[in-house]
């Protein structure tokens, strides 16, 4: 019987790393390549944190493997008759397994702060390439007005998305902290220009949400009381997912939205069709030609 735990302990691990091989091939491990350039990035350090944790992994495996194969033939008959070790400790290997796990989080840690500083920091912005996008959507801006293409707000259960509107000569406006009578609205539909960086402002009015695009590999939580800036570069013109990834309340699983990257063009029409839809006042200007009997 002992022969059989010693396997059973040394087979699962073995299984654990062939899975591990495999499960990038079935997408196992990312839904997908990563749809940003920032993404990218973060799954590097993702696969970095991957390998570290491997070789430890497999390292500790293989002692416990040593330790039980050792102890079952140990005492097997006409094995010779070994005298246990028994020590009070080691203030040489406590100081070595204290210090290299240290030492490999200190390097984790400062290894992810440029990409980190880039996701969060608003200095490390991609600002100039962000107002490249306003002079090609023709936005009328002035110089401390907001970056973000978009207002969005979570809430019991849906996203609320507030656009700029229009001015008289068919600019764009700049997004305003606060409500303007000209703005656009949608739900559940995020529209924004495709392979440029742009931002959009988060907030909730409620309790807590997580905004969630997993395909860009972009999340952040939406707190109440505070206006969070967000950007993100989508790589191809497509839809895809936005996602609540907070338990906000019984309907959660009601915040499965979209958020569409499009050209410049497209967006600047679809803000066109809320316009149309949004003016709309659903009055039929077709004259009575009904004759009097």
């Amino acid at each position: 019987m002992k022969w059989f735990w010693c396997l059973f302990f040394a087979f699962w691990p073995i299984v654990a790393i062939v899975l591990c091989l495999l499960a990038p091939g079935f997408d196992w491990w990312f839904p997908g390549k990563a749809e940003s350039p920032l993404g990218g990035r973060i799954d590097d350090l993702f696969y970095m944190i991957l390998w570290i944790t491997t070789v430890t992994f497999i390292g500790t495996q293989i002692a416990l493997a040593y330790v039980l194969f050792k102890g079952a033939s140990n005492t097997e008959p006409g094995a010779e008759n070994e005298k246990a070790w028994f020590s009070h400790g080691s203030h040489q290997l406590e100081v070595i397994w204290s210090s290299v796990p240290a030492v490999i989080l200190l390097f984790i840690a400062f290894y992810q702060l440029e990409v980190w500083a880039e996701y969060r920091v608003k200095d490390a912005f991609p600002r100039e390439r962000m107002e490249a996008v306003f002079e090609r959507i023709h936005q009328d801006r002035q110089k401390n007005d907001s970056l973000a293409l978009a207002e969005v707000t979570a809430r019991q259960f849906e996203w609320r998305i507030r656009y700029p509107g229009f001015n008289a000569d068919g600019t764009l406006k700049a997004l305003m902290p606060d409500p303007q009578p000209t703005d656009l609205y949608a739900v559940n539909d995020l529209h924004l220009p495709a392979s440029a960086p742009v931002m959009i402002n988060l907030r909730t009015q409620d309790v807590q949400h997580s905004f969630f695009l997993p395909e860009l590999r972009i999340k952040q939580d939406a707190v109440p009381g505070l206006v969070i800036p967000i950007w993100f570069e989508a790589n191809h013109q497509r839809s895809y997912q936005l996602l609540c990834a907070e338990l906000c309340g019984w309907g959660h699983y009601k915040m499965n939205a979209r958020f569409v990257a499009e050209s410049d063009e497209g967006f600047i029409e679809y803000l066109r069709q809320l316009e149309r839809e949004q003016n709309e006042d659903r009055v039929d200007d077709t004259p009575d030609t009904d004759e009097e009997e």
